[in-house]
């Protein structure tokens, strides 16, 4: 999978851009390099897109089960890919009043929609009630809000990085990543949030900040930052998501 970004829609960690990329043999790309070169590794891949915007990007399974599924949503304007796998997917359709059809994608993007709409509820506590593998990004086009989450357990991964335009670049594929944020770029912390207004915290641990720690690559290159929960330092206050969207508490109190 792949999302893309403009600045104007999300504001990343500083720490994620490294300066080394400016003197590296291999220089970040720009969104429809990107996009264009990763639509072009399967016929079957599929993009949208808003303008300059932003673009998801999403190649299909070649399975057609797997444990770890990939799948992708769009529901009244909000989209959604999800990989991964919920063990209390049923109790969740349940909960939130949907059908029994219902699969990880629509769930994610019904989850984003309460906390939108109905809040306040932290969002840290919607996150810790997905019981399973999970990685997703959701696009709010009404909104123009980006959120993405990374389960904790490691079995699903995620990259992230910054293009060449400084927009951010979202991806489960290392190497599409690496070819095209150059040295900008880092894993996705695990147990982790991602808010294009509020930034990046912790589902896990929400009243603890979250700290970059520089990245050094193969060839003693500082390559953007590993973002780890400083038990040092608390959160006093939580910051709301943007009056814009109007939902919910960014984290629990």
């Amino acid at each position: 999978m792949l999302g893309i970004f403009n600045k104007e829609l999300v504001q990343p960690p500083q720490e994620l851009n490294s300066p080394a990329s400016l003197n590296s043999s291999l220089k970040p790309k720009l969104p429809n390099e990107i996009l264009n070169h990763f639509i072009s590794q399967s016929s079957d891949a599929f993009s949208i897109g808003f303008g300059d915007a932003m673009s998801l990007a999403y190649i299909p399974p070649e399975k057609t089960y797997s444990i770890h599924q990939r799948l992708f949503c769009g529901i009244d304007d909000i989209y959604c890919i999800f990989l991964g796998s919920l063990n209390n997917l049923s109790s969740l359709i349940r909960q939130y009043g949907l059908s029994k059809g219902t699969n990880e994608a629509m769930l994610v993007i019904e989850a984003y929609r309460t906390l939108r709409d109905r809040g306040p509820y932290p969002a840290d506590q919607v996150l810790k009630d997905l019981d399973g593998s999970f990685g997703f990004v959701v696009y709010d086009n009404k909104a123009r809000t980006v959120f993405a989450a990374l389960g904790a357990n490691e079995e699903i991964r995620l990259f992230w990085g910054i293009a060449a335009d400084g927009s951010v670049v979202i991806s489960d594929n290392l190497d599409v990543i690496k070819a095209s944020c150059a040295k900008s770029y880092a894993p996705f912390p695990t147990g982790s949030m991602f808010h294009g207004q509020n930034g990046l915290m912790s589902f896990e641990h929400p009243k603890l900040k979250m700290k970059a720690m520089p990245r050094i690559d193969s060839e003693g290159v500082m390559c953007g930052a590993n973002f780890k929960v400083d038990n040092q330092s608390r959160i006093h206050s939580m910051p709301r998501v943007g009056s814009e969207a109007n939902w919910a508490t960014w984290g629990s109190h």
